[in-house]
Order: C-alpha cells, then sequence, then structure tokens
C-alpha cells in the first residue's frame, strides 16, 4: 500500500509542477501581449517633463489609442527618439507642432502658424530661456516635440532629426505609476 501512495505522491507532485509551468507560460505570454500590443511602459530618465512628470517616474501609455484616433496637439507621448536609428531609446515628450504647422519660438514663446499671440501652455515649468529666435516648418506626416520643462530638456529643438515620424509615436501617456499614482495631462 505504501508503495502505491509513493507512486501517487510522485504522480501528484509532477502533475503540480506542469500545472505551474503552464501558468507561468500563459503570464507570460499575457504580459507579452499587453507589453507589446495594448501598453508601453517608460521610465523618464531626467527632469525634461517637470512637473508633469517627475525626474525617474514610470509611465504607462495605450499603443492603442493612436489606432483609432489622431495624435493631437498636447498629447504627452511615448515615441522612438528619432537620433537612434537602432529604435531601442523612448522619450517621453509633449506634441506642440503638428504636420504642417509652424513654429516660431522668440522671447521665451511658442507661436503656431504666425499666430500674434503665443500657445497658451499651462504646463510649462518655467519661462523659457530663448537666446535667439527660431523657426520650424513641421512636414506632412511628422510631429515636433518639446519637453515641459523647456530650459531642461533635449527636445525637437536640439535633434539632429528635428521631427517625429507619425510611425515612430509608441503610445499616448496616461499615467504615472511609480513612485506615485496619478494622471497624466
Amino acid at each position: 500500500m505504501k508503495e502505491q501512495e509513493k507512486e501517487k505522491e510522485k504522480f501528484n507532485l509532477k502533475e503540480e509542477i506542469i500545472s505551474w509551468i503552464q501558468i507561468l507560460v500563459i503570464a507570460a505570454l499575457i504580459a507579452f501581449v499587453l507589453n507589446r500590443f495594448i501598453i508601453a511602459n517608460s521610465r523618464v530618465p531626467s527632469a525634461s517633463m517637470e512637473n508633469t512628470i517627475m525626474t525617474h517616474d514610470r509611465v504607462i501609455g495605450s499603443r492603442l489609442t493612436y489606432y483609432f484616433n489622431e495624435p493631437q496637439r498636447g498629447d504627452v507621448v511615448i515615441f522612438y527618439f528619432p537620433d537612434d536609428i537602432t529604435e531601442k531609446t523612448y522619450y517621453v515628450k509633449r506634441i506642440i507642432g503638428m504636420p504642417g504647422d509652424t513654429i516660431d519660438i522668440r522671447d521665451g514663446h511658442v507661436y503656431l502658424n504666425g499666430a500674434d499671440t503665443p500657445l497658451e501652455e499651462p504646463y510649462i515649468r518655467e519661462a523659457m530661456e530663448t537666446p535667439r529666435e527660431l523657426h520650424y516648418e513641421v512636414p506632412e506626416g511628422c510631429y515636433f516635440m518639446m519637453g515641459d520643462n523647456r530650459n531642461h530638456s533635449s527636445d525637437s529643438r536640439a535633434w539632429q532629426n528635428t521631427f517625429v515620424k507619425k510611425e515612430k509615436i509608441i503610445a499616448k501617456v496616461l499615467f504615472r505609476y511609480f513612485p506615485s499614482i496619478g494622471k497624466i495631462e
């Protein structure tokens, strides 16, 4: 009788191990699908988006948003850094210029499409320092990105490849989840 019980225990142990392996494989597949097709996860290593997103915050973005809607001015997005040809570096910035826009930066303000009044930007951390006037013409299918902490942001103004192509935008940032939780607007 004891031999039968030992065999049964071994058999049950084997089933238990197989069951756990199946659970782990399914969990890994779900995580892969979520991370590859539904959400994007990014860590912001610098102060370029303060006070909207703080240094070292981790954010989640929706990859699905731009399948159904076009990116909008003011959206905070995760995208491939345009100067990284390997497309391994994610950046998080705010869309300022839309396809076809002209952007003029002068006297610490952004002016769109020849407007006399500057773009209203309540999310800006401090007045932007502008040692010289800048002018950009956003090509079709591209976007002009800027950080909210303009004086400490490497953004479209500094990149060799100034504009971000639409297909390089990965996700719209929805919220931060670490070290605190909060919605991003």
